[in-house]
């Protein structure tokens, strides 16, 4: 019996779930399990990487039955200024040192320009909502130690 892939998009995303799961069950190998009541270290890796390997399994079979697009070209742009984002984030919390609000709206902004609908309104509006929440959630929820600004 031949399969013919129909959803390129889909295969490959489901080939992705496989691997990304089969990693996590690669490195939680080397630890404890543990039981369902006394759970190990190992465990809950090892059971994300197999209900990931399961829905990739069924997400690549899938895409030979159900017609979907074809793979657009690779967005490095978005991977780029994504990955910036990350680092931007690091630099700024750590070794700048200017608080938290200034980090996660740098991180907002860049992340938003990594997208083809980009709009400046739209991404300061985003950035003032996820500042007020995560430090409604980390600093006054969780009370991280973080300083708000620079100036303490």
């Amino acid at each position: 019996m031949r399969f013919k892939i129909k959803s390129q998009e889909d295969f490959w995303a489901g080939l992705m779930f496989i691997g990304f799961g089969l990693a996590a069950i690669i490195v939680a190998r080397d630890y404890p399990m543990g039981s369902t009541m006394r759970m190990g270290p190992g465990y809950f890796p090892t059971y994300l990487g197999a209900i990931m390997m399961t829905l990739g399994a069924i997400i690549s079979f899938r895409s030979t039955m159900v017609q979907g697009e074809s793979i657009r070209k690779f967005g490095w742009r978005g991977l780029f200024l994504l990955s910036l984002a990350f680092y931007t984030y690091g630099f700024l919390i750590d070794t700048l040192d200017v608080g938290f609000v200034l980090s996660i709206a740098a991180v907002v902004i860049l992340s938003t320009l990594a997208s083809r609908e980009f709009h400046w309104l739209e991404s300061l509006g985003i950035a003032a909502v996820l500042v007020l929440g995560t430090v409604a959630v980390f600093i006054w929820g969780l009370d991280m130690p973080y300083p708000l600004f620079w100036w303490r």
